[in-house]
């Protein structure tokens, strides 16, 4: 049973930075796409970043592009998210999430999902 634990949330100022990383167990993850997902107080979940876990392919949201890094290490079955500059608007729930690798695309639906760790980011 895949199993995905986030950490590294918090509380950081406007222009800080903050790594989440996200541990993945459970099964092997090899032909398995990987993401970051957020959702603001009384918005919709909407999808940050992914990264193919076999070649390392990723995608971002336009919202993020430049800021925010995705990242895997395969040896520690490990996800990060290296986010820097950050702003008020990216405080969010972020939640770590994982599906087979069955579309071409790294958006669309994801199968599981991690209980999400919390960023605060005051202006």
């Amino acid at each position: 049973q895949v199993q995905l634990v986030e950490s590294g949330g918090g509380l950081v100022q406007a222009g800080g930075s903050l790594r989440l990383s996200c541990a993945a167990s459970g099964r092997s993850f090899s032909y398995y796409d990987m993401g970051w997902f957020r959702q603001a107080p009384g918005k919709e979940r909407e999808f940050v970043a992914a990264i193919r876990w076999t070649s390392g392919v990723t995608y971002y949201a336009d919202s993020v592009k430049g800021r925010f890094t995705i990242s895997r290490d395969i040896a520690k079955s490990t996800v990060y998210l290296q986010m820097n500059s950050l702003k008020p608007e990216d405080t969010a729930v972020y939640y770590c999430a994982a599906r087979p690798r069955v579309m071409a695309t790294l958006t669309g639906t994801y199968d599981y999902w991690g209980q999400g760790t919390q960023v605060t980011v005051s202006s």
